[in-house]
């Protein structure tokens, strides 16, 4: 009989949740219905995105998953490849659309086929609504990036890299797919403290970007492994204030497990990641 390992059955409760999430099966973090509408449109305007760069994407592109704004910390430029990892129905991917332009490109990579089945279906609107053709979705693992070496000028991420079973991976192929040069703009939750046990094995809290997060000396020293220089770890405190907002059940039910008198912002924190590769570095 065969035995599936801990990252592979991690790997698939997530593809499996957000399978979920992107059919409109399930709410998106935790048991409150925040995948799309006004929820995550409020949760948008907190977390600072442009009403004008919103009023260009697809409505059904926001499922109210983002924890940060990647594209603003970003500073895009025309004519550059961008890659956004875990793109889900993509969010991000057709925000940086436009600021890239129509010399530019960006690659939206998820591993969940229903995701990648609702970014694609919203193409068109895109199209529509920007008079642009240069966003595409692709298949893979964030782990096992379907792009090649030295290829894209920045990679952002919003409330992603937590997920994945295998993180320092994840930096490595960050790295890889970078030219010199590259500049990375990831926004995620990140962890000032290990959380308690109970948290840690909520499945609602992994799905809800909580019980993956890395202590933020974890981020920095998997980032500068991976062979990115400049790291840099902002924490962003009101974004997470935000997401209790819009998601207020599962974190409500995170603290509950806290110690008496403790508060998210003693563990959790939303947080601004950037670094660059090398320039001139012609391996990593």
């Amino acid at each position: 009989m065969s035995q599936t390992s801990q990252p592979d059955a991690t790997r698939e409760t997530v593809r499996t949740k957000y399978g979920e999430i992107a059919r409109g099966a399930s709410s998106c973090c935790g048991p409150t219905a925040c995948c799309g509408g006004a929820d995550a449109d409020k949760l948008a305007a907190q977390l600072g995105y442009d009403p004008n760069d919103l009023s260009q994407i697809p409505p059904e592109a926001n499922l109210g998953l983002s924890c940060g704004n990647p594209t603003a910390i970003a500073s895009l430029r025309e004519g550059e490849i961008v890659l956004d990892l875990g793109s889900g129905a993509g969010f991000d991917a057709f925000v940086a659309g436009p600021a890239v332009g129509a010399t530019g490109r960006v690659i939206g990579v998820d591993m969940t086929p229903d995701m990648l089945n609702r970014a694609r279906r919203n193409l068109a609107a895109y199209r529509d609504r920007t008079g642009l053709d240069n966003v595409e979705f692709r298949l893979g693992e964030i782990e096992h990036l379907p792009v090649a070496d030295a290829s894209v000028d920045v990679v952002i991420s919003n409330c992603v890299i937590n997920l994945s079973p295998d993180k320092p991976q994840v930096w490595r192929e960050i790295a890889r797919v970078l030219k010199p040069g590259g500049r990375v703009a990831v926004s995620d939750m990140a962890l000032r403290k290990p959380l308690p046990e109970a948290v840690r094995e909520s499945v609602e809290a992994l799905v809800g970007c909580i019980a993956g997060a890395s202590l933020l000396d974890e981020i920095r020293a998997m980032a500068a492994e991976a062979g990115l220089i400049a790291v840099n770890v902002e924490v962003k405190s009101g974004n997470l204030a935000a997401m209790i907002d819009t998601n207020d059940a599962l974190y409500h039910e995170m603290l509950a497990a806290l110690p008496a008198g403790a508060t998210a912002d003693d563990y959790v924190v939303s947080a601004n990641i950037t670094a660059t590769r090398k320039a001139g570095c012609c391996c990593c």
